[in-house]
């Protein structure tokens, strides 16, 4: 069984894919924060086309799938934080995915139609580019709200339906935390 993801539309075989990146990425930052600090600032991973939903990029012995469905911001800070505390204490040993639907998509949107703290998509562009985790918007909500993947930031990944996406998950061996 293959567990790598779908590539990206601009990813050949001779660069890594996104989460191969990610995965990489982690080790550098890893490693440069045991000699003395880091700071982020990675190039973007390419976007994705919506797809079915891929296995995990790799062997990783914990996966974690969340569910991000409210645009509350003390709600999206606390799965932020459990999301940080999950890449310290596991490091290269995890792989995270956010399933985000309903009136959390505008997390994920280019230009928000609800109020969205910039810090929130500074600190998902940084979770995604930096560390790897994945962010899948569900197609159902974004064609409700009228987007298309166009209208979201471009390390979004887009299912056509969010649930789907977590149960896929879940199939491929990842718990699931619904906040």
């Amino acid at each position: 069984m293959n567990n790598k993801p779908t590539a990206p539309q601009n990813h050949t075989p001779d660069t890594p894919s996104p989460s191969d990146k990610g995965l990489q990425r982690r080790r550098v930052l890893t490693a440069l924060a045991t000699v003395g600090g880091v700071s982020s600032g990675m190039a973007a991973v390419p976007a994705q086309k919506p797809s079915t939903c891929p296995a995990a990029a790799d062997d990783t012995p914990h996966k974690l799938v969340y569910q991000l469905n409210q645009a509350d911001e003390a709600y999206q800070e606390a799965i932020f934080n459990s999301i940080s505390a999950l890449l310290k204490k596991y490091v290269d040993d995890v792989t995270i995915a956010v399933v985000v639907w309903g009136p959390g998509i505008h997390l994920l949107a280019k230009n928000p139609k609800r109020p969205v703290p910039k810090l929130h998509q500074q600190r998902v562009r940084s979770m995604a580019e930096a560390y790897g985790v994945r962010f899948i918007a569900c197609g159902n909500t974004m064609h409700t709200v009228g987007w298309t993947q166009a209208d979201m930031l471009d390390f979004a990944e887009v299912e056509e339906v969010g649930a789907a996406a977590i149960m896929e998950l879940q199939e491929k061996g990842y718990a699931y935390l619904a906040w």
